[in-house]
Formats: C-alpha cells, structure tokens, sequence
C-alpha cells in the first residue's frame, strides 16, 4: 500500500512538472492536474484553487483533491496537508457530526494515541511477573519446598517483588561471563608457561609454539641467516579464534535452566549432602566446572587443528588426492 502511494505522489509530482513546462493554456481554460481534464472534457465536475500557486497547476478538481488528501491523511482526518508545488497549507472544513459523534470521535482517537503505550505496558507487565514467577519457583526448588514457602512467607511483599524478578535477571548476566575464554587465552598466549606444568600440558591439547609449520621454526625466533620471520602469520601469537558470537537464545535457555540442572546434578552425584540448598549449589558448580573444561578442551583443539591447517599448491596430484568426493584420513576441507 505505501509503495502505492508512493508511486501516486510521484507520479502527480510529475504531472505537475510537465503542466508547467508545457504550452500556455488558451485563454483561462482549467486544467487539473490530478486527472488533466479540461472543462470541455468534464463540464460539470466543480473545481476548487487550494493554493497559492499560479498559471497551469492553480486548478483542480474538488474530487481529484479530496482523493489526493485522503491519500496524504492515511485515515487521520485532523492531519494537516500541504500543496507539492508552493507548500501551502490546504484549509479544509469539516463539518459538524454533533456532540455524541464528536466525543466519540474523541475517544477513538485517544485510543489510537494510548494504544502503543498500553501494548508496552502489557508486555512489561507480563514479562515482570513471567519473571517473579520463574523467581518464585526457582526459590523452592533450590530450598526446598517447605522451606522456601516458608521463606517467602516470612519476607516482606517489596523483598519479594523487586528480589524475584532478579533471580533470573542475575542468572542471565551470570551466563554472559565468559570466564572460558580468559583460560582459553592464557593457554593460546602463555602455553610457554603453561607447559612447564607437565600434569596441565597431559590434560589439556596445549599446541606446540616451539614448531610453526609455516616456517619450520619457532615464530618467535629468526631464520638461519639471522633474519626474521616474513609478517604474513595467519595466527600472530596473542590472537583467540576460538570466540564464538554470544547467542542470545543459547544464554537464555542456558541461564534459565541452570537451577533445574544443578539440583538434578546435586541428587544424582550428590546425594548424601542433606541441606537441599548445599546440595543445588554443589550440583551448579560442579556441572558448570565440568562443562567450561569440556569447552576449553574442544577449543583449544579447534585452536590446534585451524594452527595446522595448510593450502595446498594447486596440482594434478593434489587434485586427484584431494579431489571432490574423496575423503582421506584427517581433516580436509573444501572452500
């Protein structure tokens, strides 16, 4: 619809435009430009002179107007239009529809003005009291039944109304931390360091900075002629390629379920640990420790795997050893 429009105004624009550019009229004959008709052509249709503008274009009719203002006004009929050519301001008269009329159009058009905000304030509202209730029930799932009603039964109503909608809140900007990749660039940066642990360099795939493929050599040290190494590095030391773009779906689902994982986690490993809300946070810890060193484990082998990666010389026999739809033994990919 709006292109529509859009295309109309521009092409009454254009009307306009060769109406003024075109051949004087013959004496004081009319000529609309909404519809280019000609009092010969349409005796009988009223005219109207809306605006300030002379010669060709000062005529119109009062049908072709009223469409073009229509047109303008999209349903609003207080909303003021202007002429395209001088810019004046049309004065259009609206009759009186009396009082029961006038209020309600009054009233519908305070609806149309307090309708967004009221959509706002409904959204808030429910994404509020989505939040207290998941708050709530977090509460009792982490105490304990019992114990948590009897908690929240104790607590004073604005405690509760600003202290439960934080419960997710805080579990959603505690999932934002990010506290793997502070790890994960300490081995990628300090793995010097890091290897003169041999039980750390056992566990996680701590890439060998001592052995560039690219060169033969360490990166950091020159060539046999005392030189240096050309600048060209696909990965300088320091650079993390490991980052993945934060997924607002994946840390919501992550941060909302983490109460219910730690307290399955807590009574399946857990079990012996009585105070239900001890054992909910043994059960969050334990299961979050364990899934950042899985993650840094798989990381820092994409890290290793991507160091190693190589472009082949474009040849016969790389093409054949290679080719498309042959897969050899390890990783080739195909670009």
């Amino acid at each position: 619809m709006a292109s529509v429009q859009g295309a109309t105004s521009a092409a009454i624009a254009e009307s306009i435009a060769a109406i003024n550019s075109g051949p004087a009229l013959e004496g004081d004959e009319r000529y609309c430009w909404v519809c280019f008709a000609t009092d010969e052509e349409d005796k009988w249709a009223p005219w109207v002179q809306p605006c300030n503008c002379r010669g060709a274009t000062k005529w119109v009719h009062q049908s072709c107007l009223q469409r073009w203002v229509d047109e303008k006004q999209k349903g609003n009929t207080f909303k003021r239009v202007s002429c395209p050519q001088c810019q004046s301001e049309y004065i259009i008269i609206l009759p009186s529809m009396g009082a029961l009329a006038n209020v309600l159009e009054g009233i519908d058009t305070l609806i149309k003005r307090i309708s967004p905000f009221l959509t706002a304030g409904v959204i808030v509202g429910s994404v509020y009291w989505t939040a207290v209730t998941y708050g709530a029930v977090t509460v009792l799932q982490t105490v304990g039944y019992e114990e948590g009603l009897a908690l929240m039964e104790r607590a004073e109503p604005i405690v509760l109304l600003i202290g439960l909608p934080m419960v997710p809140v805080g579990l959603i900007l505690g999932r934002m931390i990010r506290w793997e990749e502070f790890i994960l660039r300490f081995l990628q940066t300090k793995s010097f360091s890091v290897r003169k642990f041999p039980m750390l360099s056992l566990l996680l795939p701590i890439s060998n900075m001592d052995y560039d493929p690219l060169y033969g050599r360490s990166p950091l040290s020159g060539d046999a002629n005392g030189g240096t190494p050309p600048a060209a590095n696909p990965l300088p030391p320091g650079t993390v390629v490991t980052s993945d773009p934060l997924s607002a779906t994946r840390v919501l689902c992550g941060a909302l379920l983490l109460p219910t994982v730690s307290s399955i986690v807590g009574r399946v490993f857990f079990d012996s640990i009585r105070n239900n809300f001890q054992r909910v946070l043994v059960g969050g810890f334990a299961f979050v420790v364990v899934k950042g060193v899985l993650k840094i484990y798989f990381k820092q082998k994409q890290f290793n795997r991507k160091k190693l990666r190589r472009i082949l010389d474009y040849t016969e026999e790389n093409k054949q050893k290679y080719g498309i739809g042959h897969v050899p033994e390890g990783d080739v990919f195909h670009f």
